[in-house]
């Protein structure tokens, strides 16, 4: 089972990779995991298909950052709150991951933590289709596990895949909880399966 404490202690080991604004638009996610029924869940959302970017896609909590906001620790729990109904006094946050850049522009901070399950999820239709719980079994299997390369602008990058049932967890959600992964002493992922190059995205 995962312990918060040890989680909180095995991140701050790591220093973040911290990454100048330069124009970008500012967002923060929400890597939640509990215990259910006696495994380690993760929270995913699925989108739904009339969001601006990422439309359908498998995603972490969060969004961009509005004026108003103290930090973006503050907008990955207000963001929380608002999507899936989990109020922020019951999240413990444990830590934050390297700073990631999306192709849509965005700067995003991915904070880690926890809440007490069972929870009364209030997903908003608006913004959520699906609400995924998904056992830590399922992503720590290596024939679930991925990598392709896919090209950007004449650039290859690595692209990670966590196929989980009839889903598919991609991009940089599959980035940041690959990170997670790692730095929490989970797993390397090195059983996932070889890159192959795909066009243009």
């Amino acid at each position: 089972m995962l312990d918060p404490d040890s989680i909180h202690s095995s991140l701050s080991r790591f220093p973040c990779r911290n990454i100048d604004d330069d124009g970008l638009r500012p967002a923060a996610v929400l890597l939640l995991f509990y215990q259910r029924d006696g495994e380690d869940y993760f929270l995913f959302t699925r989108r739904t298909e009339h969001m601006p970017h990422h439309r359908g896609e498998i995603s972490f909590p969060g969004g961009k950052r509005h004026s108003g906001a103290i930090d973006l620790q503050e907008t990955a729990l207000r963001e929380t709150e608002e999507e899936m109904g989990i109020r922020r006094e019951d999240v413990t946050i444990l830590g934050r991951l390297d700073d990631f850049i999306s192709f849509h522009g965005y700067h995003i901070v991915p904070f880690v933590g926890t809440f007490p399950y069972p929870y009364p999820f209030q997903a908003d239709p608006r913004e959520i289709a699906e609400v995924l719980e998904v056992p830590l079994r399922l992503l720590l299997d290596p024939d679930l596990v991925r990598e392709e390369d896919w090209s950007h602008r004449g650039r290859y990058y690595p692209v990670h895949f966590f196929t989980v049932g009839r889903h598919e967890i991609w991009g940089l959600t599959a980035a940041i909880l690959r990170q997670f992964l790692r730095r929490a002493g989970i797993s390397d992922t090195t059983g996932a399966k070889p890159c192959k190059r795909s066009g243009d995205r």
